[in-house]
């Protein structure tokens, strides 16, 4: 299980990594991001914690990634994070209409390839929550939280 002080840790090094050759650096006061983390998870423990390197497309402006956490009561929290901004939604497994996993290719019109990913889209009312893997050594994190989010949502009942 992890602490809010954890979840803070993974998030300002991948916060470090945020940034491509061709951006600015992100500019984050992490003294009061760390603080915005603890507020938020209120000090529950995190048993699930997946960090996308790149927000999927629809998601804010101002934001640069995003952290996507479940906590052991099975809540989630999904945290955009950016120069100067910071927003969190808070949703709970059984609150959730529907769970999406896609294994696909995509076009990488930069590098003229198709390049893999796995995408877990955890839907309720007409907002959409994704985790993204773009790498392999992403893919077992998201397939994690769908695997604990689907049991928990959907559990099995025995006859």
């Amino acid at each position: 299980m992890l602490k809010a002080k954890d979840v803070f840790e993974k998030t300002r090094e991948a916060a470090l990594g945020a940034t491509d050759q061709d951006e600015r650096p992100l500019q984050v006061d992490y003294e009061a991001l760390e603080g915005k983390i603890e507020k938020a998870l209120g000090g529950r423990s995190v048993e699930l914690l997946h960090i996308n390197q790149f927000l999927p497309e629809g998601y804010e402006d101002q934001g640069r990634f995003n952290v996507v956490v479940m906590t052991a009561g099975q809540v989630l929290f999904d945290m955009v994070i950016g120069d100067s901004y910071f927003r969190y939604d808070i949703f709970s497994c059984g609150d959730l209409d529907k769970i999406q996993l896609i294994d696909g290719t995509w076009d990488n019109t930069e590098n003229k390839t198709q390049d893999a990913f796995l995408s877990l889209r955890l839907m309720h009312g007409d907002e959409a929550h994704i985790l993204l893997a773009l790498q392999d050594e992403q893919r077992p994190g998201v397939l994690a939280m769908a695997d604990a989010v689907s049991s928990r949502r959907h559990p099995e009942k025995s006859s």
